[in-house]
């Protein structure tokens, strides 16, 4: 006869299925009545319809990414969805000769500048990757900090820094830290080092994305909400304010993580080696030249990205050479095409259509009247929504935190809506607190020689710090190019 625990605990798997789904379906029943109630709270009666299907959706959209209900980026193809749909109904009553011109300006999302950027950007990274290329400079890097543990640290934490501007987040600490793994095994179970290290690697992976506008989402989506109001900021200028933020907190974590985890052992070696098993003569050297093309697509596309100002190609342009050269060259495979993040691209194209939704239809206008009432004080406007994108960016991805919030504050700093974005895109990669605050602290943890706790004071001390500092430094920048 089965004993019966044994019996219960292989139903716990499907059990915890039920229970997840009972539990995702009450999440999104919540985030519709919510929306509604707060939708009718603050309906006014100067309100048309368009104005109040975007403050549901809006409402609605936060629900659902704060609750997790559904994928994120199943939100953003929701917001298309409800877009088209909705907006089609009400313009077709209100001005039925232009009704396809109305809607086809939301579905144009999908085209935006940015959504090019960032695929030109994942080309590059499934290239670099597939290539090992990404190794092969990992190797070189390192062997140049020396062998005093907080100096390999330095060096782990700089190149993963540097590649997550290029790559994305999550692949660049997936990549280090399977390069790590077997010197980190040979570690004591509990070693210092070893927590310093995956750390360094996951926290330097996040905040290496500010360096860049391919670097992070919500990078992007602040720049196409500045370019919606008129704003132009290209490569070179995002680079101009993130780089400098991105080196300077990559040190700073640095400090603190040397402060708490270095051991006293003066001297350790990382060896790396390259991988070219079961690769015959001739594939090696196809291999080698398979990444100096690559090299050179990538050399090519970041100086065209650096010098927009003096050719006049726009950056979303630059973006096809990688794309086209990388598929042409047969370094990137249909099946490669596939693996890309696309859900990533569906969950931005939603928010820039949101965005924008709401400034088309008026929403923005109408509470940016209302906001003229009240004497609110700018600088504390700004440095309490860089504390809010953290505390959010926490508990929820950080795409969805910047879709939501940015709109919100273009809204609330009308007299000036470019600070308040890029605080806001910036503020979005400083959030490290928890194993699921980003990709690539899942990662970390997932290894299995780190514990919740050991997040927090790196994530509290840079959470406390960052808001400040990037304010100070944006208003700095913004100021002095005035």
């Amino acid at each position: 006869m089965a004993d019966s625990r044994t019996a219960s605990l292989k139903l716990l798997p499907d059990i915890q299925k039920v229970v997840d789904i009972q539990g995702k379906v009450i999440y999104f029943l919540l985030s519709i009545i919510l929306s509604f109630a707060l939708t009718y709270a603050l309906y006014e009666p100067t309100m048309d319809q368009a104005q109040v299907y975007v403050l549901f959706l809006l409402f609605l959209a936060v629900g659902l990414w704060i609750t997790e209900a559904i994928p994120p980026f199943a939100v953003g193809l929701l917001v298309f969805g409800f877009l088209i749909f909705a907006m089609n109904s009400y313009y077709s009553e209100v001005d039925p000769e232009n009704v396809r011109a109305h809607y086809i300006e939301y579905i144009n999302s999908w085209s935006s500048s940015v959504i090019w950027l960032m695929l030109g950007g994942f080309f590059m990274a499934e290239a670099m990757s597939k290539t090992q290329l990404d190794k092969l400079v990992f190797r070189i890097s390192i062997s140049r900090f020396g062998t005093k543990p907080k100096y390999i640290l330095m060096g782990l934490m700089l190149t993963t820094a540097l590649f997550s501007m290029i790559m994305s987040n999550t692949a660049t600490a997936a990549m280090m830290i399977a390069s790590v793994m077997p010197f980190i095994k040979s570690l004591d179970e509990d070693s210092p080092f070893a927590k310093a290290m995956l750390l360094g690697i996951s926290g330097a992976a996040s905040i290496g994305g500010m360096g860049t506008l391919i670097g992070s989402p919500p990078n992007a989506i602040a720049v196409e909400a500045l370019n919606n109001h008129g704003v132009d900021i290209g490569f070179l200028e995002w680079m101009m304010v993130g780089f400098p933020l991105a080196i300077v907190f990559t040190f700073l974590f640095w400090l603190l993580l040397t402060k708490r985890y270095i051991p006293k052992i003066k001297e350790m070696v990382i060896n790396v080696e390259e991988d070219t098993k079961n690769l015959t003569d001739t594939q090696y050297k196809f291999e080698k030249i398979k990444k100096r093309v690559v090299l050179g697509v990538l050399g090519l596309t970041l100086i065209l990205w650096l010098t927009e100002k003096l050719h006049g190609i726009p950056a979303s342009v630059v973006s096809l050479l990688p794309i086209i050269l990388l598929t042409m060259s047969g370094i990137i495979s249909g099946d490669d095409v596939r693996r890309l993040p696309w859900d990533t691209l569906m969950l931005v194209a939603g928010g820039l259509a949101l965005g924008l939704a709401i400034k088309e239809t008026g929403l923005a206008a109408l509470y940016v009247e209302k906001i003229q009432q009240f004497d609110l004080n700018f600088y504390i406007l700004v440095l309490f929504f860089g504390f809010l994108t953290v505390i959010l960016s926490n508990i929820m991805s950080n795409t969805a935190t910047a879709t939501i919030l940015i709109p919100v504050g273009i809204i609330l700093t009308f007299k000036n809506p470019v600070v308040l974005p890029l605080v806001i895109g910036l503020c979005a990669s400083a959030a490290l607190f928890l194993p699921i605050s980003t990709p690539p602290n899942a990662i970390a943890y997932s290894t299995g020689k780190l514990q919740q706790r050991d997040f927090r004071f790196g994530g509290i001390s840079l959470g406390a710090i960052a808001p400040f500092v990037i304010t100070l430094f944006v208003l700095f920048i913004y100021n002095a190019l005035a």
